[in-house]
């Protein structure tokens, strides 16, 4: 279980580094370069169209690998996805910008988007599942969470790699050439991906099932359709929060409020690493009490937290802007981290890969691609204050909190000790 769980956290990290790194270029210099003619209002909002196109792509990744994991395996949808996301990062590392060759530009930008959301909305599926379908009923959650560490080491890999591009590059040359270098970066990590991926076996639980479902997808739609819509609507607050933090209060804050980059980025790392290294604890927290009653309190948290999350945010100070993104994060994490292991067991082997991954990232949908558009209109509208963007929010943690309170608890009892029968 330990090089099991070393292997998909890893292959998570470099796949989620590809789609990180994507939302800070895209908060930061994509606008400009590949939307000139656009206001900066208009080109930030198009640049953060084309980073909701990945969370557009993921369910048709989950349905693509999903149908190749329920009727071939898992592992071999870990290769196939680490090659499509992995190829499709480098590639937009090398697309020439509006400059030098016109409307193809953005056009480009958009279909690589779009291969790596296909990519990620497959490796989700195939690394949890491997994990969760290996682990032991009583500790599913702890191990089935590591592969819910990575995306908290992409996203420090890919800001790392900006944060140092930042500090050691001037602004033109940053803006020139230094955005693509992570980009490029990414074939590397695809590489050692692979090489840990190579040695791992197939899961236990599929190489039990006889004749897998021909079409899992329609198996999905026409017995477990509710609980897809309960999933996603569940999941909706978790993306949410996320890329409210990661994507489009970098955005906010360096160009509404004039924050430093490198201060946000700090700010916004910080608080990753915290949730990252709790996640483990939280897992373990949902092998003793369960999965539903966490996620019904991160919801609930979560509803309290936003309007005070944007005022923190809105002063401009990096340490009260790092406790808003730091309360928020635990609210995350105290879903997501018991996601992986709760997912998987609402649904039968037969069809688990393809209904827990679109269930996974239609929440994304509704979560990811939609909040940094939203909320950058919205705040555009308000005063310094962005109160409209916290009640946004607000309205999506109370839908996931509906959600969560309409599914079941899915952890596995232990069997009762036979008790004796008294003596007469």
């Amino acid at each position: 279980m330990p090089r099991l769980a070393a292997a998909a956290l890893a292959g998570t990290a470099i796949e989620f580094y590809d789609f990180f790194v994507y939302g800070t270029a895209a908060a930061l210099v994509l606008g400009p370069l590949f939307f000139p003619s656009f206001s900066p209002l208009a080109g930030t909002l198009a640049a953060f169209g084309t980073f909701g196109v990945g969370f557009l792509a993921r369910p048709l990744g989950s349905v693509l690998f999903g149908h190749i994991g329920d009727r071939h395996g898992r592992r071999p949808v870990l290769v196939a996805s680490l090659l499509l996301t992995g190829a499709s990062t480098v590639a937009v590392g090398c697309v020439p910008t509006y400059d030098t060759i016109g409307a193809a530009a953005p056009l480009l930008l958009i279909a690589l988007r779009f291969l790596q959301g296909l990519g990620l909305g497959g490796e989700w599926g195939g690394a949890v599942l491997l994990t969760a379908e290996h682990a032991p009923p009583e500790r599913r959650g702890l191990w089935s969470s590591f592969p819910q560490i990575g995306p908290a080491v992409g996203f420090l890999l890919a800001n790392g790699v900006v944060l140092a591009l930042s500090s050691t590059l001037t602004d033109a040359q940053f803006t020139q050439w230094g955005w693509r270098v992570p980009f490029w970066a990414a074939g590397v990590l695809a590489l050692v991906g692979l090489w840990l991926r190579a040695s791992l076996t197939e899961s236990p639980r599929f190489l039990e099932i006889g004749e897998p479902v021909r079409v899992p997808l329609v198996e999905v739609v026409r017995d477990h359709w509710r609980l897809v819509l309960l999933t996603a609507g569940a999941l909706a607050v978790g993306y949410a929060i996320f890329y409210t933090v990661s994507t489009w209060s970098l955005s906010y804050a360096t160009e509404r409020l004039g924050v430093d980059r490198g201060v946000m980025l700090t700010c916004i790392m910080a608080a990753v690493v915290v949730k990252g290294a709790l996640t483990p604890l939280f897992a373990l927290l949902g092998d003793r009490y369960g999965r539903r009653p966490l996620c019904l309190a991160g919801s609930a948290a979560a509803a309290v937290w936003m309007f005070p999350m944007v005022a923190l945010l809105a002063t401009g100070e990096p340490l009260l802007m790092f406790l808003g993104f730091l309360v928020a994060m635990l609210a995350f994490i105290t879903m997501f981290a018991v996601i992986a292991a709760y997912l998987p067991e609402l649904y039968e082997p037969q069809v688990r890969c393809t209904g827990a991954a679109v269930g996974y990232n239609l929440g994304g949908v509704v979560g990811g691609a939609l909040t940094p558009i939203v909320a950058t209109t919205l705040a555009e509208q308000g005063g310094r204050v962005p109160w409209a963007v916290g009640a946004y929010l607000t309205a999506i943690a109370l839908l996931s909190l509906g959600c969560f309170a309409l599914l079941p608890e899915t952890r596995p009892v232990p069997a009762a000790k036979a008790v004796e029968p008294a003596s007469a």
